[in-house]
């Protein structure tokens, strides 16, 4: 008989080893079929015998369970991969885990100083400013934050600003079916005049109207330099691609406009708001408290960070020409990427750090996500590590959630309402909306907001196999201090501003008979006043002070 030619490869994958498993099962098959072919040789009794055990070896090689069980009395303990135990209550923790210890020192302050030039004394009426924003729901919401803060600068009327239809997202929606039209423009009434659309005698003015771009992170002097000459002589102006489109640190006065605009003006219209309370309201009832995780593991998004998740040549293939459609991305180098914490966690090292830090098994968790790149198989461990695991499409039927299925920026908004009003928010990587919610959580109470720090946790996940589940819980609480949402764990002007809006932060007095009274968390910042405009202009000591992070290329 011919012998059977067995080919072990080795499996391509961050992190593991090559699958032993599929050589035993072959070569047990293999035994299997010269038994059988031999029968006639063999004694009736021996040859049922060991007939019937090579069976039971092959069902068992077959069936590998993927998280097990111990039996009662062994701690409650669950295997994930081959050695580490994790305890069904996530094991002990040293915080609190759905609270910040200092929140109560702390509160948000947006409101304008008394030297805030107020509309009714600086109006030009003009001056339009029209806006197109760019990229998906939470990066055009960005765009329309600095869309106020431009009109401002500009001494201008701000046109309610057009989203972007063209996008990856695909999705047709207008601003006033998204947000609340009329409170946006009520609610800045005082600090930017806003209209629907041009008024009647100037719409002559949009025949052959040419956009303009400027440059990322613009300074007021740039938009005074750039924008207002051709503002002044057209009197309209619109300004195409806004997105990350004005300067990340700017005087403190329009700062809190910025968090005017974003903690109270843009709001969701009233149709999205009853569905997202209505998702919430289901999570409540089945827990006391729940973890919102906004999960980006979407094929462009993986393809954009090019990073690698151990999906051989098929993975490559794919996300590899996805990643081409971006002709200013170079090729990436996996391995390094992921040792500088780019690379956005998996579904499972979400699942891993979550219960490292205490959080147990019986915890419910809402995942905000787009479609997850393997599908169910991705997923599978992080709901074996919680069970209870919903999505917006769980806990509503179809018939619920229809009048948004169609529109990405309406699911999404959903998604914004349930992970901003959870107990404990998550992400797996540093996109907008996970910046966004991070700042607004902090605004509103530094609410706890759990972001991976992703470079340290990258060594404890690939020797996870090598050390006991104290030892891995233990690293993960020790690199993750400074990363879950404590008030000042970043520096003033640190990160993006609406990530980190310190100028907004203010903290209360100790005393408790004194009045509370605003103490800045923002830096002494050498600003100036224009005397061409009603912009504060930074000092050359002041701007020696900034730095700025270029986003031409993101995507989320």
């Amino acid at each position: 008989m011919a012998s059977l030619n067995l080919k072990l490869k080795k499996r391509d994958n961050y992190g593991t080893e090559p699958d032993k498993k599929k050589l035993a099962m072959a070569g047990i098959r293999h035994q299997l079929l010269l038994l059988l072919r031999r029968r006639h040789r063999l004694f009736p009794l021996v040859s049922a015998f060991s007939g019937c055990l090579l069976l039971l070896l092959l069902f068992s090689f077959s069936f590998p369970p993927v998280i097990h069980r111990s039996p009662p009395g062994r701690n409650n303990q669950v295997s994930v991969g081959s050695k580490l135990l994790v305890p069904e209550n996530g094991g002990r923790s040293d915080r609190h885990l759905w609270s910040s210890k200092l929140s109560n020192s702390y509160y948000g302050c947006s409101n304008a100083s008394d030297t805030f030039q107020v509309l009714d004394k600086r109006s030009q009426t003009d001056r339009y400013l029209l806006i197109v924003t760019s990229g998906g729901l939470n990066q055009q919401r960005t765009g329309i934050i600095d869309a106020v803060v431009a009109a401002y600068i500009l001494n201008a009327t701000l046109v309610i600003p057009k989203l972007d239809q063209n996008s990856y997202w695909k999705d047709n929606s207008n601003f006033e079916e998204i947000f609340d039209v009329d409170w946006f423009i009520s609610h800045l009434s005082k600090d930017v005049k806003i209209i629907k659309e041009l008024p009647k005698g100037e719409e002559s003015r949009l025949i052959g109207l040419q956009s303009m771009r400027v440059p990322r992170k613009c300074t007021p002097s740039c938009y005074l330099q750039r924008v207002l000459p051709v503002l002044k002589k057209k009197h309209v102006v619109q300004l195409s691609k806004f997105d990350y489109r004005l300067a990340n640190q700017l005087d403190t006065e329009l700062q809190k406009l910025r968090c005017r605009v974003n903690y109270h003006a843009v709001r969701y219209t009233e149709t999205i708001n009853k569905m997202g309370k209505f998702l919430v309201d289901r999570m409540r009832t089945k827990a006391k408290h729940f973890v919102a995780l906004h999960l980006r593991f979407e094929p462009d998004m993986l393809a954009f960070s090019g990073c690698y998740y151990g999906g051989g040549q098929k993975e490559r293939l794919e996300l590899g020409a996805m990643r081409r459609r971006w002709k200013s991305l170079h090729d990436a180098n996996p391995d390094k990427v992921r040792e500088h914490g780019r690379c956005p966690l998996t579904p499972e090292e979400i699942g891993l750090m979550l219960r490292g830090l205490g959080f147990g098994r019986e915890v419910h968790l809402y995942v905000a996500s787009g479609e997850v790149y393997g599908g169910d198989a991705t997923l599978a461990p992080l709901r074996a590590l919680f069970p209870n695991l919903h999505t917006k499409e769980t806990l509503t039927s179809k018939k619920e959630l229809a009048p948004f299925a169609r529109f990405s920026s309406r699911m999404a908004a959903l998604d914004f309402i349930v992970c901003d009003e959870s107990d404990a928010f998550v992400t797996n990587n540093n996109g907008n909306m996970a910046r966004i919610l991070a700042g607004r959580r902090r605004y509103l109470g530094h609410k706890v907001t759990i972001r991976p720090n992703a470079k340290k946790l990258h060594k404890i996940f690939t020797n996870r196999h090598n050390m006991t589940w104290d030892e891995f819980s233990s690293k993960i609480q020790r690199y993750q201090t400074g990363f879950m949402g404590e008030p000042d764990e970043m520096k003033a002007g640190e990160g993006e501003f609406h990530e980190n809006p310190t100028s907004c932060i203010c903290r209360k007095k100790k005393k408790a008979n004194e009045q509370l009274k605003e103490e800045e968390h923002n830096e002494s910042w050498p600003w100036e006043y224009s005397d061409i405009g009603n912009v504060p202009m930074a000092t050359r000591s002041g701007l020696d002070h900034q730095s700025e992070v270029d986003h031409d290329n993101e995507i989320f």
